[in-house]
C-alpha cells in the first residue's frame, strides 16, 4: 500500500487464528504519527541493551560497531567490539598501529576488507579531522569504506542528526507495515530513503529513536522467516497482516552463492594462514592449502588487489 494511502484506505479485518475472517469491525486506522509514537514507546520499553545504545558511547565506537555489524550477527560483534575499543579507543590509536594488526584483530568477523578500510578511515580522521569522527553525512562519505548507510547511521546515532537510516530490517518493516508486501523489493536507495523520510518525526530526538525502533522491530519481531505478529506493537496497523499476510511475488535479489567451495572460502583459508604466520608464507606453503590451483591463484590475486596481502621476499604477508 502506498504511503500516501496510509490514513485513507479501509482495512479489512485480519483473519482469526483459525484462518477465518473476523466479524468484528476493524479499529480506526492509525495515522503515521500514531504509528511512530507507538513504535517509539515500544522501543523505549523493550529495546535490547546493546553497547552502542548506551549513554556516553562515542562516535568512534558507533562507527566501528556499524562497520562490524555489516553482515555479521550482533552476538558475534559485541565481544569483538569491546576488544577492539579496549585496544584502540580512538581513531588515532588505530591509525598508529600497522594495518596487519587491524586485519589480525578482525579474525572471525568475515569480510576482512572492512578492517583495512576501517584502518584507512582512522588515518583520515586523524590527519584531516583532528581525530574526531565527522558529524556531517557528506564529510562522513569522504572517509574510506564509508557508504551511505554507515554515514547516516553515524550522523543519526552518534550525533542525533535527523536522517533516515535504512538497513535490511527497516526495509522489511516498511514493506510489510506500509506497503503490505511480505518482503521488500531489491534495494533502491532513493525509494527506500524517501519511504523512511516520510515517516521520520520532525523532532531530532524522536527521529533518532524511530530509526533505532524500526531496526529493532525488524531484528527481533518482524523477522524475515518467522515474524512474530502476536508480539508486534504495530500489528493492528500493519498492511501486510491486514491483507492476510499474502506471499511476496515481486522482484528478488539474486541468491548469494554458496560458501562451500567458493572463492570466498579459499580467500578465507589463505587469509587465516597469513594472519597466523609471524614470517612470510611461501608460495609452496600456500599451494598446500587448496587443491584447485586456478581457484587458489584467483583468490590470492584478489587478496593482493584488495591490499589484504602483499608480495615480499620469501612469499606473501599481511600489509605492514
Amino acid at each position: 500500500m502506498p504511503l500516501s494511502e496510509l490514513t485513507s484506505h479501509t482495512r479489512a479485518a485480519p483473519p482469526d487464528p483459525d484462518g477465518t475472517a473476523s466479524s468484528e469491525t476493524p479499529p480506526p486506522e492509525a495515522s503515521p504519527a500514531e504509528l511512530v509514537r507507538t513504535l517509539n514507546d515500544w522501543y523505549r520499553r523493550e529495546a535490547r541493551d546493546l553497547p552502542w545504545r548506551r549513554a556516553g558511547f562515542g562516535a568512534w565506537g558507533i562507527l566501528v560497531s556499524e562497520v562490524m555489524l555489516q553482515q555479521t550477527p550482533v552476538a558475534r560483534v559485541i565481544p569483538r567490539l569491546q576488544e577492539w575499543l579496549a585496544r584502540w579507543p580512538t581513531p588515532s590509536d588505530l591509525a598508529a598501529s600497522p594495518q596487519a594488526e587491524a586485519i589480525r584483530a578482525w579474525a572471525g568477523l568475515g569480510y576482512p576488507r572492512r578492517a583495512l578500510r576501517l584502518h584507512e578511515c582512522a588515518v583520515v580522521i586523524t590527519q584531516r579531522h583532528e581525530g574526531i569522527v565527522p558529524s556531517d553525512v557528506e564529510e562522513l562519505l569522504t572517509l574510506p569504506g564509508i557508504g551511505d548507510y554507515t554515514a547516516r547511521a553515524v550522523a543519526a546515532f552518534a550525533y542525533g542528526r535527523r536522517h533516515p537510516v535504512v538497513d535490511t530490517n527497516v526495509r522489511r518493516v516498511l514493506a510489510r507495515c506500509v506497503d503490505g508486501q511480505g518482503e521488500p523489493a531489491p534495494p533502491n536507495a532513493r525509494r527506500d530513503l524517501a519511504a523512511m523520510e516520510a515517516l521520520l518525526p520532525a523532532d531530532e530526538a524522536e527521529a533518532r529513536v524511530f530509526n533505532a525502533a524500526a531496526m529493532e522491530l525488524g531484528a527481533v519481531v518482524c523477522t524475515a522467516r518467522s515474524p512474530r505478529c502476536g508480539a508486534c506493537p504495530v500489528a493492528e496497523d500493519c498492511a501486510w497482516r491486514t491483507a492476510g499476510r499474502p506471499p511476496y511475488r515481486g522482484a528478488r535479489r539474486p541468491a548469494q552463492k554458496r560458501f562451500e567451495g567458493s572463492d570466498r572460502q579459499v580467500r578465507g583459508i589463505l587469509m587465516r594462514e597469513l594472519r597466523s604466520a609471524d614470517r612470510p608464507v611461501s608460495a609452496d606453503e600456500l599451494d598446500l592449502l587448496w587443491p584447485n590451483a586456478r581457484q587458489r591463484e584467483r583468490a590470492l590475486a584478489g587478496l593482493l588487489a584488495d591490499g589484504l596481502a602483499v608480495a615480499v621476499e620469501g612469499g606473501y604477508a599481511l600489509p605492514a
